[in-house]
């Protein structure tokens, strides 16, 4: 990584060295709903209801489950960061190897308890009664996915936080181009439907989580070479291990507050009937991929403020997130013109119901400015992440989500969606404001010596 050297002797942080991790994973996230559009789109051409009806259900219930350890990623991403600004010899690899131990338990504890979560699951979603054996094989298939999601979770992480974020987004188009070439082998071939592309999915999971160990491994040189940078001390330091669990914790609940949130907005706007709850996902759709790119800069974010806080270095953490909030914005005021110029364009291409399209256009403004607001609350997250300062995330997720459901509970009353969306706004604003009030306070402690 190319870093420049400031008058001081510290160093500064350039664009170049910004979207070399920001570009790579923003492709990597945006990659992400393939797989389940992929799953979507093989079952949906067997032109049987139920057994698309099982599949999404089945996939919304496991990326559920699975979101709730997306902490795998973000917490090594930020304390290997931290290893690599404080050169340490193992380039944050106990980091790692804690986080896939912990992946590989809560894999286990959620295949011993997979019937009762798939009986909750179902009892929460209600597929109806041609579904219902749909969605059971499909969860039940990807459950056993989960050793190698979470895995990758930890993987992805220690890659991004090594700033080598070209591999992990390498890592993610392998998993979805083998998820499409065998489903379409499985179903379209070997007639296993919804078991078919459960398990190609699975496949591409696996072959995935199994190159980046190969990879890992090849960084530090195989037998004894790596087993002798990770000692039995330093991989059961209780303190690191407090540290990490606690870390885990907070973000853990910061991911569980975020979903109930859009879950209950989801909820409110499905209380105005089937139109416009069809038109909202269409919105919510758009907003997502703007999120996608914005994750891109908060991933640079967490990297790039991590390693400057491990080095002790407040020229590099501060230059770091000057740019990465310049990008976020920049990039933030491109997609907001793009849903103006292009927004009603792609409404026509998702829907052919005219009711839809009317509907989403008169919101595609409101709900494009959120491309804007949730600018500083991506990055900031981002910046907190790689400092590892896990309660604040969560506090902040916390004290948002109420501002958010208060001001929602007001505003929907009085402007209908049109307040829901507002709310999401200062949802977001919140968060942001947050975030900056905790840094100021922080500062000092972040770069101290001791």
């Amino acid at each position: 990584m190319a870093i420049n050297k400031a008058a001081n002797g510290s160093s500064e942080i350039n664009s170049k060295d910004i979207l070399k991790i920001a570009i790579p994973a923003t492709l990597a996230f945006i990659t992400e709903p393939l797989a389940g559009l992929v799953d979507l789109t093989v079952i949906g051409r067997l032109g049987d209801a139920a057994l698309l009806a099982g599949v999404v259900l089945g996939g919304l219930a496991f990326s559920t489950l699975a979101s709730l350890a997306s902490f795998l990623r973000i917490g090594t991403a930020g304390l290997s960061a931290q290893a690599v600004g404080a050169k340490d010899k193992d380039e944050g690899l106990v980091h790692l190897l804690r986080a896939a131990i912990f992946a590989l338990f809560l894999s286990l504890i959620a295949i011993i308890f997979m019937r009762p979560i798939i009986d909750l699951a179902a009892f929460l979603l209600a597929p109806s009664e041609k579904s219902l054996k749909p969605y059971e094989i499909y969860f039940a298939t990807r459950i056993w996915s989960g050793p190698f999601v979470l895995l990758n979770f930890a993987l992805l992480g220690w890659f991004y936080g090594r700033g080598a974020a070209t591999i992990g987004m390498l890592l993610q188009i392998l998993i979805h181009v083998l998820n499409i070439i065998l489903s379409i082998i499985f179903v379209y071939i070997f007639n296993l439907e919804v078991f078919g592309v459960a398990l190609a999915t699975l496949i591409g999971q696996a072959c995935s989580s199994l190159l980046g160990i190969y990879l890992v491994i090849r960084h530090f040189g195989f037998g004894r070479k790596i087993l002798q940078l990770i000692s039995r001390k330093n991989l059961l330091d209780l303190a690191a291990i407090k540290r990490f669990f606690a870390l885990s914790r907070d973000l853990m609940i910061r991911s569980a507050l975020l979903m109930f949130s859009f879950a209950w907005f989801t909820a409110q706007v499905s209380r105005m009937g089937d139109i416009i709850l069809s038109a909202n996902e269409i919105l919510i759709y758009f907003m997502l991929i703007s999120a996608y790119f914005l994750d891109g800069q908060a991933q640079a974010a967490e990297v790039l403020c991590g390693k400057a806080v491990g080095a002790k270095d407040k020229v590099q953490f501060i230059s770091a997130l000057r740019l990465t909030i310049f990008w976020a914005f920049l990039i933030g005021f491109i997609l907001f013109i793009i849903w103006l110029v292009a927004g009603e364009l792609l409404i026509n291409l998702m829907s052919t119901n005219e009711a839809i399209r009317e509907q989403a256009k008169n919101y595609i403004f409101i709900a494009a400015l959120t491309a804007l607001s949730g600018v500083s609350a991506f990055v900031l997250d981002g910046v907190m992440a790689g400092a590892t300062l896990g309660t604040i995330i969560r506090n902040a997720m916390a004290i948002s989500a109420i501002i958010y459901l208060l001001s929602a509970i007001i505003l929907q009353n009085l402007f209908g969606l049109n307040g829901l969306w507002v709310a999401i706004h200062i949802f977001f604003l919140a968060r942001s404001i947050i975030f900056a009030i905790a840094l100021k306070y922080k500062w000092k402690k972040l770069f101290s010596q001791n």
